[in-house]
């Protein structure tokens, strides 16, 4: 195979899966696709050398959680609204928002929520997790336990337990 032809293939064979990590980092599918396009293109440009290091999931996965905290940081210079217009919807269970854990998530720091998507859904320990996002060990682990308190808050069932939330590692 061709160069062309192995990449394409990649993103072919890889793009639902990076649709749904770009999903749960964003909790928007349009920027979800926009983080997949942007990180598939920096890949596209660094294939040949990035195909050779034996990685390639691992390096756009990275390049979708670093253009993802770059987006948070000029975002939040924005004004943004209280309620969205319309609200995307979608057909995957993973993705399905009925237990009112992804709006819990999506209501936290986009720092807290990146940290808690790499920890629990990409399943990253705390130094790959502050290699992707450039901070430091201790600032994962503060951020993990702010972002878990406050999903605890948030998402605690109608009798307060929250037996059903995920359980930091010890």
């Amino acid at each position: 195979m061709t160069g062309l032809a192995d990449f394409e293939e990649f993103a072919r064979v890889r793009a639902a899966g990076l649709l749904r990590y770009g999903f749960v980092l964003t909790g928007n599918e349009h920027d979800a696709a926009d983080l997949v396009q942007e990180a598939l293109v920096r890949l596209g440009v660094r294939w040949a050398r990035v195909r050779r290091q034996d990685d390639p999931v691992g390096y756009v996965r990275t390049t979708m959680a670093r253009l993802y905290v770059s987006w948070w940081r000029r975002r939040r210079r924005e004004l943004l609204v209280g309620e969205v217009p319309d609200r995307p919807r979608s057909d995957d269970p993973v993705l399905d928002d009925r237990s009112g854990l992804w709006p819990a998530l999506l209501r936290l720091p986009p720092r807290q929520r990146a940290v808690l998507v790499l920890r629990y859904y990409e399943v990253c320990d705390d130094e790959e997790i502050a290699s992707v996002l450039g901070i430091s060990r201790g600032t994962v682990r503060s951020q993990a336990a702010r972002g878990l308190a406050r999903l605890r808050e948030s998402w605690a069932g109608a009798d307060g337990s929250t037996a059903d939330l995920v359980k930091e590692p010890k």
